[in-house]
């Protein structure tokens, strides 16, 4: 027995694994493993390691950086996936892999259950709330598309803009499935958010994302997380407009308005030329008709209010015959300001003495000042004299002769008071003072307009002079002549004389 050990062949470790490798490789040379995506990681240098597992076994895979670039989906951990490739072995460590060429999910029902579960996702975080969408513009000038170069779907777009109202179009061509898809979605709508308006690029004011009808996986990269965030983040108002009527990707929630097909954003994005053109001269002809009906109706008031308004020529004339009365009594007036002024001239010019007549005044007034001296002199003279006689009387004469004086002073005082001119006023005559206040003793001193004071026993009453010859006696309106008068003019008898 121990011989028959010795004689087995000795292989190297190197041996026995490229055996097993040869083994593995040449039996599972293309397989299809379906399993569940655990332990996902990606190395610096690109390649992707995860495990596929079940509920008995587990697998580890890996991918190569250039086959990872082109797979139709991104992996993740908890993903059912079905990938296809070969199994192989890694000697150092003595355990076998599978080296993965491509990778799709296992059904649309578990596909469907991870597009579920990361809208509930993105919908908790409030990219979906309705309150943040932006309403659109409703003539953009600049119109920017996210979509592949090539195809119907930027064809129809620029044939639907330029149908409805032509417009300046950016195109910002990007992959719109497989792997790296996202990422350029994605950086296209922050690149177009990123433009400063005015620059050179012009910035444009709405935002369509397109691409055409396909199956779930094909439209997945819309789905993808970083997509719906730069959707949602977009401050250029967005047009989702993904697949057809019956396709709804995440986008659609995140977007400002979903459009059903790339052609109907296009018809959001413009309105119609021709039917804003309809529009316009519609309104102006209504607008038109309004204002003749406005200037109409202004018309026919102005000639209502017209007709009860005096005629231009009517007022001028009126005016002008107000201006020759003022004109005339200008002229009446200055003639006769004129006048009194000369009589004034007259009256001051006679007023006026020479230096020898004021001199002479001078010399009577001196010689009546010494004559009152020479009086008040004597007068002194005699009163000393008469105290130096009362100072002999006895006090029965002195009381006799004070009671004769008293007597004599009181009789006076009686006759002075009879002889005033307040006796007189009261026996219903009247004082005629001029403004100055000093009295009118002559009819013909007063001109026409003086202003006067007439002063009666109980009172004064200011009147003003009127107009006529000097001299001329005018009796105010109502006034009656005093009875006997013409009596008195028949009988020859003299009138009353003048108090003045």
């Amino acid at each position: 027995m121990a011989d028959n050990l010795t004689n087995l062949p000795e292989f190297t470790v190197s041996e026995i694994s490229q055996a097993v490798k040869r083994t593995l490789e040449g039996n599972f040379e293309r397989v299809r493993v379906r399993g569940e995506i655990s332990g996902f990681k990606r190395a610096t240098s690109g390649h992707l390691y995860f495990a596929l597992k079940d509920e008995e076994a587990k697998l580890d895979g890996v991918c190569w950086r250039g086959t990872a670039g082109r797979l139709a989906i991104a992996p993740e951990d908890g993903l059912e996936v079905i990938a296809t490739g070969r199994i192989s072995s890694y000697p150092g460590r003595s355990s076998y892999q599978l080296i993965i060429e491509s990778l799709e999910l296992a059904g649309e029902g578990a596909l469907l259950k991870l597009l579920e579960e990361r809208r509930k996702k993105l919908a908790a975080e409030g990219l979906f709330d309705p309150a943040r969408k932006k309403a659109l513009p409703f003539l953009p000038e600049v119109i920017g598309v996210v979509t592949s170069p090539t195809g119907a779907v930027i064809r129809d777009i620029l044939h639907r803009l330029h149908d409805r109202f032509p417009r300046h179009v950016l195109i910002w061509p990007v992959l719109v499935q497989g792997e790296g898809a996202k990422d350029q979605i994605a950086a296209a709508i922050a690149g177009f958010n990123a433009l400063a308006p005015g620059g050179k690029i012009p910035r444009p004011d709405l935002l369509i994302v397109a691409r055409g009808g396909g199956s779930l996986e094909d439209l997945w990269a819309f789905n993808e997380e970083v997509v719906v965030r730069a959707a949602a983040a977009s401050r250029i108002p967005l047009i989702s407009a993904v697949g057809h009527e019956t396709d709804t990707t995440l986008i659609d929630f995140a977007a400002d308005m979903r459009a059903p097909t790339p052609t109907a954003a296009a018809e959001m994005a413009v309105p119609v030329r021709a039917e804003l053109l309809a529009d316009v001269l519609q309104d102006g002809a209504r607008l038109a008709r309004a204002l003749r009906r406005l200037g109409e109706e202004a018309r026919l008031r102005l000639e209502a209010l017209s007709r009860g308004l005096p005629r231009p020529g009517q007022l001028i004339a009126e005016k002008a015959q107000t201006l020759d009365g003022w004109i005339d009594r200008l002229f009446n007036a200055r003639g006769g300001y004129l006048e009194r002024r000369r009589e004034a001239l007259a009256s001051a010019f006679a007023a006026l003495r020479t230096p020898r007549q004021q001199i002479e005044a001078q010399q009577v007034a001196l010689g009546h000042a010494g004559e009152r001296l020479a009086s008040a002199i004597r007068a002194l003279r005699k009163d000393k004299a008469q105290r130096l006689d009362l100072a002999r009387l006895d006090p029965g004469r002195l009381a006799q002769m004070l009671a004769r004086l008293s007597e004599r002073l009181e009789g006076l005082g009686q006759l002075l008071d009879s002889l005033s001119y307040q006796r007189v006023l009261a026996r219903g005559f009247a004082l005629v003072r001029d403004g100055a206040g000093l009295p009118v003793l002559a009819a013909a001193s007063v001109r026409p307009g003086a202003a006067l004071v007439i002063q009666f026993a109980d009172g004064d009453v200011p009147v003003t002079a009127d107009a006529g010859p000097p001299g001329a006696v005018r009796k105010s309106m109502g006034e009656r002549e005093p009875a006997g008068s013409s009596a008195a003019k028949t009988s020859g008898s003299k009138p009353q004389g003048s108090l003045f």
